[in-house]
């Protein structure tokens, strides 16, 4: 038995109470990818939903219990997916959502978490202080504060999509998550660790947010003073010891990438797979193209977390280089 936070019950539960258009996303083989990575690669896509990312599995576990018991309110830190998702949940269930986010958030995700009615208060700074005013803001008023990967809701939503994968019938050998605050990664290395314990859970983070894979590495928290990555969605500093605990439990490693490599990856989604991603959701083709020798002859699935960009930043990653046609 695993001895992390998350329970596989409690999990197998949530997808009765998840909103179907977040469940049994596609997993599939993309053959157009494996002359450039090396290996078999598959895609399980998490952006094909109305809030472009894997959040909305684990905003409907929480929204859900909120409408049954309360407090019918609720606020949360976000760079900008959890809080979409949140909105997203909370409004269909007449919540009211505050979302705080910093100021210097990817201005697509803060237009969608005002036009999906949620409060947005937005703080000079970076997503630590933001989750420190979360938390201020809830004590002020008594409402609940959602705390993504420490709030177990978050990582037992991003665990339904493990159950997908081990009820495909495709085998594979490695699986690559984007490693942040860790919601993602506890949650589906705690299902395949239990249930398909042969499958590597490797974690990818940007070398400009190493935060959690330091920790990892060390086997305790280690903390950064910054963070220099594209790849918002992943730019934390301080690791939950919780959350650390579990990843210790699950993850077989935990690896680092350079920008350029989260950049050549969101070209790679869009030339070979016609996919937009966000630099966070890159993570996993960032790794093989660093590391091809590693994984030379497996069967590798990436998990595309999420599509959630600014157009312009967007174009100036991808834009053709010199001699490079689209």
């Amino acid at each position: 038995m695993l001895t992390t936070r998350l329970d596989t019950a409690r999990i197998q539960a949530a997808r009765r109470i998840i909103d179907p258009v977040f469940l049994h996303t596609p997993l599939y083989r993309c053959e157009s990818l494996e002359p450039e990575l090396g290996c078999a690669v598959s895609i399980k896509l998490e952006t094909a939903n109305p809030v472009r990312s894997f959040k909305g599995r684990g905003t409907e576990l929480v929204a859900s219990r909120l409408a049954e018991v309360g407090p019918p309110a609720v606020v949360c830190a976000s760079a900008g997916n959890l809080g979409q998702a949140l909105a997203w949940s909370g409004r269909g269930r007449g919540l009211d959502v505050t979302v705080v986010a910093t100021r210097h958030a990817t201005v697509a995700k803060l237009d969608r978490i005002r036009a999906l009615g949620a409060t947005l208060e937005l703080v000079d700074g970076d997503h630590e202080l933001a989750r420190d005013r979360a938390a201020a803001i809830a004590r002020q008023r008594g409402i609940r504060l959602f705390e993504d990967s420490l709030d177990i809701e978050t990582c037992e939503g991003a665990a339904t999509i493990g159950l997908e994968l081990v009820d495909d019938p495709q085998s594979f050998d490695t699986v690559l998550v984007a490693l942040g605050g860790g919601a993602l990664a506890t949650g589906v290395g705690h299902v395949l660790k239990e249930l398909a314990p042969d499958v590597e859970v490797l974690c990818v983070q940007p070398l400009g947010a190493p935060a959690m894979t330091r920790s990892w590495h060390q086997r305790r928290v280690v903390t950064t003073e910054s963070t220099n990555t594209i790849a918002d969605g992943v730019a934390g500093r301080r690791p939950i010891p919780a959350v650390l605990d579990d990843l210790l439990v699950v993850a077989d490693d935990a690896v680092l990438v350079r920008e350029t490599s989260i950049i050549a990856g969101m070209r790679l989604l869009l030339d070979h797979a016609g996919l937009v991603a966000e630099p966070s959701a890159a993570l996993g083709i960032a790794a093989l193209l660093e590391d091809p020798d590693r994984f030379a002859g497996r069967h590798v699935v990436t998990v595309v977390c999420g599509s959630n960009v600014d157009a312009t930043a967007y174009h100036r990653w991808v834009r053709p280089t010199r001699g490079r046609g689209w």
